[in-house]
This record gives structure tokens, sequence and C-alpha cells, in this order.
């Protein structure tokens, strides 16, 4: 197993027990995951590879109190929740969840929970994943896509393919989805890429993952943004996503997370309700921070931490719990003086 130093666990470990101490209520973290790498990938700088991953459970394995979700939030509403309390949720359903994270999890003991976008179950590749692999297939030069609307993007080196898929992809995001769709087809037939198979969950893996204790959350059929739909076509992704999973494991399936997640933006008070009326008991945004005793249970924060190095990572993890603690921005910035770097400073 991947271990630590002595002084970044001790270190993580005293300051959560002080935060913990110091806060008036106890508060938990949710880190969000997508896809795990076999291998680091320039356009996918932002997922971890399987070593990053193996050494960021560890960590939590070590110097945090990973908890299954619902437990968690159980623990939180009854006051018992333990100091360092951290949960783990990947969202899409990525088969990399089954053939990467899963054997890290089992390993180190750690529960999670996947939130799954049922309609792509074993159904190739969802539209972010097509723009990137088509972006990389794509012959040096430019992609001129200017009777679109969009910018031309030049192709001359992985930098500039970096800055096109991003900017596809972020273009793409608001777009209805027959124009996303109709987007994604024409920039495939360009790259000659099709439909790549194999990057969801099978049917059997969904299966698989609830069976060993992974818990199943819904994510709508399609992963639409909930604000571009009108409110039937809203509804119908939200309630047909849960049911559609609870029919696949046999069980009922509590908890939610919103495409995208930006309240206000991604999903509104409409959604909310709708999350509500289809029987969930919790759901999560992509806001950043820490779950308190106060927090609307159909709006909780969940958020992705990025920092690169083992001792900055706790700490970015700590300085979420500690929201809501007294001083919480000079406790943490002493924390990241001690650790010896002007980067982890509060932002």
């Amino acid at each position: 197993m991947t271990t630590h130093t002595g002084f970044t666990r001790s270190l993580l470990r005293l300051a959560g027990d002080a935060i913990a101490r110091s806060q008036r209520e106890p508060s938990l973290c949710v880190v969000n995951y997508h896809r795990i790498l076999a291998r680091p990938d320039p356009l996918l700088d932002s997922e971890p590879d399987v070593a990053a991953f193996r050494w960021q459970m560890a960590l939590l394995a070590e110097c945090f109190h990973v908890m299954p979700l619902r437990a968690a939030l159980a623990a939180l509403d009854a006051g018992n929740l333990p100091p360092r309390t951290v949960c783990i949720t990947f969202d899409d359903g990525y088969r990399s969840v089954h053939e990467l994270a899963l054997p890290v999890l089992e390993e180190l003991g750690l529960p999670a929970t996947v939130f799954v976008t049922s309609g792509h179950v074993g159904r190739g590749s969802m539209w972010n994943d097509r723009i990137i692999e088509a972006v990389q297939a794509l012959p040096a030069g430019a992609l001129d896509l200017s009777d679109l609307g969009l910018p031309r993007y030049p192709l001359a080196n992985e930098a500039d393919r970096k800055r096109a898929t991003a900017g596809l992809t972020e273009a793409s995001k608001y777009l209805p989805p027959p124009a996303r769709a109709a987007l994604v087809e024409r920039l495939a037939t360009l790259a000659g890429t099709g439909d790549a198979p194999g990057l969801m969950l099978t049917p059997e893996m969904v299966v698989d993952l609830d069976r060993r204790g992974v818990e199943i959350g819904a994510h709508t059929i399609t992963h639409p943004i909930l604000t571009s739909l009108d409110d039937d076509a809203a509804r119908a992704e939200i309630r047909n996503g849960k049911q559609e999973l609870e029919a696949l494991i046999g069980k009922p399936v509590r908890l939610f997370a919103y495409p995208n997640g930006k309240a206000g933006k991604d999903f509104d008070a409409r959604h909310v309700a709708m999350v509500r009326e289809a029987g969930f008991e919790a759901a999560f945004t992509t806001a950043v921070g820490a779950i308190g005793g106060m927090a609307d249970r159909f709006q909780l924060p969940r958020s992705r931490p990025w920092d690169k190095r083992p001792l900055l990572f706790g700490l970015r993890l700590l300085q979420w719990l500690a929201q809501g603690a007294p001083a919480r921005h000079e406790y943490a910035n002493r924390m990241a003086r001690l650790a010896g770097s002007d980067n982890a400073a509060i932002r």
C-alpha cells in the first residue's frame, strides 16, 4: 500500500481534529471523480491516472475517516460524525471505475458512490469523450467551424489540441441536445472516429459494483443541462434515470447528482423540486466546500481536489472542512505555511 510521510500523516490528522473541535457543528467533505486513466493523457490532465488515484486513496485511508455517503449524512444528522470525514464519489459511470478504481478501493477498504447516467450504460461514449477522441485524431492544420459560429482552432501541437478540446466542450455543453449531437457527429466524421465503444460501464459492471458494496446513484438518463430542457423533459430525465437503475440493480436508488452541477446555471429550484418529488433522499452539486448540518439536503456541495502533491491535496480537504469554523482562513493558511508552500494559501 502506498504510504505517506509521518509528517504528512500527523499534520493532517492533528489539523483535522483541531478543526472539528473548533466548529460549532461537524462537517464532511465529498470528493468527486469522473474517469480514472490507465496512464496520463495531456488532453485529460484533470483526470488522475491510476497511480495518482492510488496515492490519493491511500492518503484518505491513512489521514481521514472515509464513510459511505448515506451513512455519513445520517451521522451528520445524528450529531456523531467523526472528525476528518470524507466521502468518495464518481460521476457519469465510466468503466474505469470498475476496472481501475474498484481494485484500489477494495484493497484499501474504502467505500464509494457512483452516479450513473443510465442511458449510457453499455452504449459507447459520452458526447464530451467523442469530442476528445475526434480532436486527438484530426490531422495537423486547423479545424474550421466558423459556419457554426465557432472559432477556427489551430491543431499544430498538443497545446492547440488541448485548447480546441476545452473550447469545443464548453461550447457544446449548453447547446440544445440535437444541436450538440449534430456537432459531435460532424467532428467524428471529419476525424473518421465514429462512436468509440467501451468507455462506459456495462450493465453487468453496474450490478457488480452494487454487489461489491459501491452505492449506485442517479445522474439522469443522458446527462443534459437541465435548464436547457422543458419541464416535462427534465422531469423524465430525473425520474426515469432513477427507475432504469433501480430495475437494473433491483433496489432503491436514493442519491442524485445534477449534471454539471452549477446551481442557477445548470439546474434551478424547479429541478430541486423534481428531484424531491422523484423520491431521492439527497442530491449533489459541484459547488466547492464541505457539508454542514444545516445544508440543504438537495443542494449539497461536492468538490474535486486538484493538488498534485499529497500534503497539499490533504490540506485542500482540510480547507473545505474548515468552512464555518472560527478564524478558518487564518488557521488554514498557518497549516499551509507549516507545509512550506505559498501555493496552498486560501484562495
